[in-house]
């Protein structure tokens, strides 16, 4: 039982890790690397299936919120980045259903915050957008800080 304790602890800095990565990257570039995300997707699914905590039912609906944010990404001409969705769908997998709601909770949290505070300060323009993954990144540390997973 200590072994999976484990597997699931080191899991959990990988994927902090992982989202302060891609962080990096979307702050700088603006596009996340397909390569990288197909990487996070295939990490996630390999913990699955090692792991097993989350029902199968979850992890599909988990995947599926990155389907349903995908269609948004493409309605709104790409406002939200596509791999923003497609990193949603991954974390979906990896954390099931229920902690990617909890992490959405917090991370749009997160967001809509400091967009309040860019407002505030008259730093928005009409074209200011603002890299969603460090917000994705900070939603997970703080859900982790909280025993949330």
């Amino acid at each position: 039982m200590r072994e999976i304790a484990q597997i699931y602890e080191i899991s959990q800095a990988g994927c902090l890790l992982y989202l302060g990565s891609l962080s990096i990257v979307d702050i700088r570039s603006r596009r996340l690397p397909i390569w990288l995300l197909a990487a996070g997707g295939i990490l996630a699914v390999g913990f699955q299936i090692i792991w097993g905590g989350v029902p199968g039912i979850l992890i599909v609906l988990g995947g599926t919120v990155g389907l349903v944010f995908l269609a948004v990404s493409k309605a709104t001409g790409e406002n939200f980045g596509y791999g923003d969705s497609i990193l949603i769908g991954i974390l979906g997998i990896y954390l099931g259903f229920w902690n990617l709601l909890s992490l959405l909770a917090v991370t749009f949290t997160f967001a809509a915050g400091t967009a309040m505070a860019v407002l505030i300060r008259h730093k928005f323009r009409r074209k200011t957008m603002l890299p969603f993954v460090p917000f994705l990144g900070m939603g997970y540390a703080a859900v982790l800080l909280l025993g949330g997973f």
